[in-house]
């Protein structure tokens, strides 16, 4: 029997039903705005239809309280302490409702369904609006003491680069999300005003636009060689939009990766673009429940 999936972002929210077997049967999206629930809600409705449905998986941006699912996303201020889980057993009731961060679901589509398949350890990625990332080590999802584990997007890759957030400086969020390499570009004179035309823009050889991603994927280079050094993975899957922008971003993450990534053991370690793209997430927050015995621990 299908299940319900729900992946919450800072620019977009999407809902999936999803077969059995991993495959979104049917998906509805909105941008994320204000209070999300009644449009998660409404997206559920959607996509379900009549259809019976075996339970709910939900992934959101976090940081969250996990396995209570309360939320206070960093990248979605209209959300702080929202208790997700509990909503979502509100709203239909009897259903089993898991709720993880949305970066985990993201290594656990792809590694269930994806780029990760036959590998039992991997770091899964989102460079997007956040960034973000989840840990499959030895065929499971870990969870760390606060559903966290994973969270590469606070890995220090600038010390003395811009203010997170989260607080601190120079994290590789704080560098290669992308709103902040939009905003880079712009105070050098940039005009993009957002990820997609500065995209455009580089493609089209803008030398701003060109130097803003390339530091991104640079940061995201060095982050990822510092996180596969740590936790001795062999593949590091990297999805959401700014993954997809090509050899522009991926060269200088490549390069760094190169550079920082020296010791013997990670000679196997391959840093691979989501096979799932946009559905990534929704497959991983399925998985919660289909797959629970690899990728749920906590009831």
């Amino acid at each position: 029997m299908p299940v319900l999936a729900l992946d919450i972002g800072g620019t977009k929210i999407a809902a999936a039903l999803v077969s059995d077997d991993g495959e979104v049967v049917r998906s509805a999206r909105a941008p994320t705005a204000g209070d999300p629930w009644p449009v998660c809600l409404a997206l559920l409705q959607e996509v379900r239809g009549t259809e019976a449905v075996d339970g709910i998986g939900a992934g959101s941006s976090g940081p969250m309280q996990w396995p209570s699912g309360r939320l206070s996303p960093l990248n979605v201020p209209g959300w702080r302490d929202f208790p997700l889980r509990d909503a979502l057993r509100d709203a239909f009731p009897g259903l089993p409702v898991r709720v993880h961060n949305d970066a985990a679901c993201v290594a656990v589509g792809e590694h269930w369904r994806g780029a990760g398949r036959g590998v039992d350890d991997l770091v899964g990625m989102v460079v997007s609006t956040g960034v973000g990332g989840g840990l499959v080590l030895g065929g499971r999802l870990v969870d760390g003491a606060g559903g966290n584990a994973g969270h590469i997007g606070h890995v220090v890759v600038e010390p003395d680069g811009p203010d997170c957030v989260c607080g601190g400086r120079g994290c590789l969020e704080a560098v290669a999300r992308g709103p902040a390499v939009v905003a880079a570009a712009r105070e050098q004179g940039c005009p993009a005003r957002d990820g997609v035309e500065l995209a455009e823009l580089a493609r089209s050889g803008d030398e701003i636009a060109v130097r803003a991603i390339s530091r991104a994927g640079h940061a995201v280079g060095v982050g990822v060689a510092s996180a596969a050094a740590l936790l001795d993975v062999r593949r590091v899957i990297i999805g959401g939009g700014f993954a997809s922008v090509g050899e522009l971003f991926w060269e200088p993450l490549q390069a760094a990766f190169a550079r920082h990534a020296r010791l013997d053991f990670l000679a196997r370690t391959r840093v691979v673009p989501a096979e799932l793209g946009g559905a990534a997430g929704l497959v991983g927050a399925a998985a919660l429940v289909l797959a629970g015995d690899r990728y749920w621990s906590a009831d």
